[in-house]
């Protein structure tokens, strides 16, 4: 018999599981439950009205003679006087919203232990609520209830009325503690000196943006409206590290000094050392395993970065005046009530250069009506730089820029030292400036991944260009990125001379790594071009995509540098002024310039080109298109603005670094973080002070078809290598100076001289651009012959 019964129970229990896994049965239990909790809630708001009527029928439920009041009946009647009078009073309301809960999260596949945190808190809120009234003791009785009224009796005979506030007020900082995270700080903000918000009294009252506390000189938060960001400030002497939340890579250094050796020679080591295990373990790995990652920090690994102190500190405190807050916005409000535009709701955040007004119009308003009174507004608050947002992507409201009568200087130490720079994991983080709401905005230029930047003289270009440069020189080792810099002003970029040997790039056999002159920008811009191709070939062969995977596979030590591999720098190339190189160079200037925008993204090469003159015959549409991300300072009139924006609004800021921000089809009004030449002089001094590299980043070396010289004519002063060279050439059919690197492990430079002479002695063609040079030589006989009546003649 036992057996039996536990085969039954088992069964029903199968029965049950199996009825409740079927979704139709759980959503009719699920209906059903809900049903039942509005049912239930329904008698009981109904009961607060009939329950002196109903109170003589609730134990004469059998009789069908005796009517109840109750919307729901004599059930409702029952339920309500057993929960609500016998029990918890206004507490029982509770019961109805968690059986409800209960059906819903069925309803939804929610796990019910989800449920059991809401049934705790309820269940002690009911008790809580009606210990609460039994405390006051009301003259109705059913607010209580008769538990929270002898419950309330019982606890005073024993601990009085000082006892039982002392447990209501415990019980509700306890409910507040676990449903909302409170902490003491929370509490200690509940009871400010000030208020924080200021309401006016006629409507529509203007609500100032909570963070800001008005009438008090305050540095707003960083991150508005979810968190303060930190400012952290390096208060020693030490260096300032970036590379926040990174972990130090761990390099096993070779068994010889990096400075004296390279890679190369350690591979000759290690083959001449174990030529046999090489032989059965793969090289790549058997190279990590004794040596480690490759770091390409190793041969500076003593470089320091610059540190905050080296940038000025600004009083960047943002002072809300009440006042005019209040007078801007019953301007704005009377400007559109002349125009029949009504406003329902009015609100102001307050940001270093503008303030942001949001303004809700009431129904039946349109849009367009209010964006025609740009200049109406304008002269009502007789101020220049109003712009209209209508709408503000993402809020459904319509904002109205208005400039500060006090704007406040955004430094870049403030923007360097914020928590979104310092952790920011980019491959290239820029900080800008901050936006309205007083947030750091940062970005990542190779997502870019090129960058055009345009406004009238004077309005902060060149500032924005060094914020630029700060923010990659703060965060980047110079291993890791390289400047191609281009100033035909000759004095905006003059003190990066000093970090030549750090950060810079250019042509072999030149002075001076910034370029000034036209000729040479014309030869830079090709050389980098050259650069582009090598990097697509080493690409190629490494079998990845970008430069990213490259370097990862280079570190991880799967490239083999004597097959020509190497790791790769970012390259950023900066033009100061381009109308003035369009002016001058024209096409040869431009071609150049949009072929590395279309292709050089991949291989790591990124371009910031600045103007003044932001016309057609400048910024054409082949630049353009191929320059997603743009930059306007103040620019004079509308069409420049459509020019670089695609829309008006440039023509519209008030200058001193205030700049509009297009990338990824946002529009973001930006105060440019200021950094002045002293700053950069300090910084440069000290990069300039340490040990760099033997020479600065040296670009492939580049000839115009006009300006090829007689390289080399004579047999006596050709290379040692040329014989060897133009057999692997002839060999291959292919005139590459990147074969040669692969082939002859070779440098660039002196692969590309091989090949020059190799023209000039009339074996391979003229230089082709991105094409490899014509074989002029069909095979080695002929090349034997050829070179063999070289030396009779001479």
């Amino acid at each position: 018999m036992p057996k039996k019964t536990t085969q039954n129970t088992k069964t029903q229990a199968t029965s049950m599981g199996s009825f409740f896994s079927s979704r139709q049965n759980q959503f009719v239990f699920s209906l059903l439950i809900m049903l039942l909790a509005i049912l239930m809630l329904t008698a009981f708001v109904s009961f607060f009205k009939t329950w002196q009527v109903d109170q003589s029928i609730v134990t004469e439920i059998v009789d069908k003679n005796i009517k109840a009041e109750n919307w729901i009946g004599k059930i409702g009647a029952q339920i309500s006087h057993f929960f609500i009078f016998r029990g918890f009073g206004l507490g029982a309301f509770i019961i109805p919203l968690l059986l409800f809960l209960f059906g819903l999260y069925i309803f939804l596949k929610v796990s019910l232990l989800r449920l059991i945190k809401p049934m705790f808190l309820g269940l002690l809120s009911m008790i809580w609520i009606s210990l609460l009234f039994g405390f006051l003791n009301l003259e109705n009785p059913i607010y209580a209830g008769v538990v929270g009224f002898e419950l309330n009796q019982y606890l005073m005979s024993y601990i009085g009325n000082p006892g039982v506030m002392a447990i209501l007020f415990t019980v509700l900082i306890t409910f507040l503690i676990i449903q909302f995270g409170w902490s003491p700080e929370t509490f200690m903000n509940l009871f400010p000196k000030k208020s924080t918000d200021t309401e006016l009294e006629n409507e529509p009252s203007l609500e100032v943006d909570s963070k800001l506390k008005v009438g008090t000189e305050i540095i707003p938060p960083v991150e508005v409206y979810t968190h303060k960001e930190e400012i952290i400030a390096d208060k020693t002497n030490a260096t300032f590290d970036f590379e926040v939340g990174q972990e130090e890579e761990k390099v096993r250094h070779f068994p010889f000094s990096v400075e004296e050796e390279d890679d190369d020679k350690a591979l000759e080591i290690v083959l001449k050392k174990e030529p046999e295990e090489l032989v059965e373990e793969n090289l790549s790995d058997r190279l990590l395993k004794d040596f480690g990652e490759f770091d390409p920090k190793l041969e500076l690994s003593q470089y320091k970065f610059p540190t905050l102190e080296m940038l000025k500190e600004y009083n960047e405190t943002i002072s809300v005046n009440p006042e005019e807050l209040q007078k801007n916005k019953d301007k704005i409000v009377e400007t559109l009530k002349n125009y029949n535009i009504g406003i329902s709701h009015i609100k102001a955040t307050v940001g270093p250069t503008v303030t942001l007004y949001e303004i809700i119009p009431q129904a039946g308003v349109r849009i367009s009506k209010i964006k025609n009174l740009e200049d109406d507004i304008a002269l009502s608050l007789s101020a220049l730089g109003i712009r209209i947002i209508a709408p503000i992507p993402g809020k459904g409201t319509i904002g109205i820029e208005v400039p500060n009568a006090n704007p406040t200087l955004v430094s870049m130490r403030s923007v360097i030292a914020s928590q979104k720079f310092q952790s920011a994991e980019m491959d290239l983080p820029i900080a800008l400036g901050k936006t309205i709401s007083n947030e750091t905005f940062v970005f990542d230029l190779t997502k870019m991944p090129h960058l055009l930047m345009a406004g009238a003289t004077g309005q902060g270009k060149s500032v924005g260009l060094n914020a630029v440069m700060a923010s990659l020189i703060y965060k980047k080792h110079p291993a890791e990125v390289k400047f191609v810099l281009i100033d035909p002003k000759k004095v905006e970029l003059t003190l990066y001379n000093k970090i030549e040997r750090h950060y810079l790039a250019k042509l072999p056999d030149t002075d001076e790594a910034i370029i000034t002159d036209t000729h040479k920008v014309i030869n830079t811009l090709n050389s980098l071009c050259l650069e582009m191709d090598d990097r697509y070939d080493l690409l190629k062969n490494a079998m990845v995509r970008d430069i990213k995977e490259y370097n990862r596979k280079f570190k991880d030590r799967k490239l083999n540098p004597e097959n020509g591999h190497r790791f790769l720098p970012y390259i950023v190339l900066i033009i100061d002024e381009f109308a003035d190189l369009i002016m001058t160079a024209g096409k040869e200037v431009e071609t150049p310039i949009a072929r590395l925008a279309q292709l050089a993204r991949a291989i790591g090469i990124h371009l910031i080109v600045a103007t003044q003159r932001p016309s057609v015959n400048v910024i054409t549409g082949i630049i353009k298109a191929n320059f997603p991300a743009r930059i306007a300072f103040r620019v004079t009139s509308k069409i420049d603005s459509r020019t670089i924006l695609d829309t008006q609004g440039a023509d519209q800021l008030i200058g001193k670094g205030d700049m509009l921000y297009a990338g990824r089809n946002e529009l973001i009004r930006l105060q440019c973080a200021f950094i002045d030449t002293p700053e950069i002089e300090k910084i440069t001094d000290f990069i300039g002070s340490q040990r760099g590299y033997p020479s600065a980043y040296v670009l492939p070396e580049y000839f115009s078809e006009d300006g090829i010289p007689n390289i080399d004519i004579d047999i006596d002063d050709r290379d040692q290598l040329f014989e060897e060279a133009a057999y692997i050439i002839v060999r291959s059919q292919q005139g590459s100076a990147s074969l040669l690197q692969r082939k002859m492990k070779l440098g660039y430079n002196r692969a590309g001289r091989l090949i020059d002479q190799m023209e000039a002695a009339g074996i391979v063609g003229p230089f082709e651009g991105s094409k490899a040079r014509q074989v002029l030589i069909s095979d080695e006989i002929s090349l034997k012959q050829f070179l063999d009546n070289e030396r009779n003649k001479n």
